[in-house]
């Protein structure tokens, strides 16, 4: 079975979850921080070079302060709590996304896990923190266009490789798989350049319910699938 290189995952569900169960939103993202961790040391155990987890967007920002103040204490307490985890499984710790505009208190340990953890030669662990698609690609144009007015670089130079090389996510390779859970099925401004071939897997389960049989079952639906990258069946079977 072909198993993916870079899993990228959209945590969806977490308060939609906890209202059917008459509780508050947030004791959705506690149940699914838990959740973020099983899955997190399972694909470190069955060596995944690269996962990436949708952890907040830019939209979430629209959210009620409340629950963004919530969701900052968590990922702060999680990230200290979880260090030692990150080191026992050899997993280094990467972020995407405008950090800057976070608590200077997860700013803090963001900075600080992404040192402690530098050295680590697993599993690449990306928390996509304040990140949008949308945002991350008119950067990446704002920047072509400071170099070519500067004369560091010509229009006609401009290819893939150049685009991809002036995103943030510049040391990922694309996303083989991409797993939603919830039942929505878009991709909601997430890796809108690097999911251009990636397959998607939409899942009814919320994240909270979300289980590491969950994930093999998507691996294996993934180990499935043909990936033809523009060429045909018959292509691909030529030696």
């Amino acid at each position: 079975m072909n198993q993916p290189r870079h899993v990228a995952i959209i945590m969806d569900g977490n308060g939609r979850w906890a209202k059917a169960r008459r509780h508050g939103r947030v004791y959705g993202h506690i149940r699914g921080a838990k959740v973020a961790k099983s899955v997190i040391e399972e694909c470190a155990r069955i060596k995944v070079p690269f996962l990436t987890l949708f952890a907040f967007s830019t939209e979430n920002w629209f959210r009620p302060i409340e629950e963004v103040s919530f969701l900052m204490h968590l990922l702060q307490r999680q990230l200290r709590r979880e260090r030692a985890t990150l080191m026992r499984n050899n997993i280094r710790f990467q972020v995407i996304g405008d950090v800057e505009r976070m608590p200077e208190g997860v700013q803090d340990i963001v900075r600080e896990t992404i040192e402690v953890t530098r050295s680590n030669s697993g599993m690449i662990l990306t928390f996509a923190l304040s990140y949008g698609g949308r945002q991350e690609v008119t950067m990446m144009a704002q920047e072509v266009a400071r170099r070519v007015a500067a004369g560091d670089l010509k229009a006609s130079e401009v290819d893939e490789a150049t685009v991809a090389s002036l995103l943030p996510t510049s040391f990922l390779p694309d996303p083989d798989l991409i797993i939603r859970t919830s039942g929505e099925r878009r991709i909601s401004n997430f890796f809108l350049w690097q999911s251009a071939y990636s397959e998607i897997e939409f899942v009814e389960t919320p994240w909270p319910d979300f289980s590491t049989a969950d994930l093999h079952h998507a691996l294996a639906r993934f180990g499935l699938r043909e990936r033809r990258f523009g060429r045909t069946s018959e292509q691909l079977r030529l030696p």
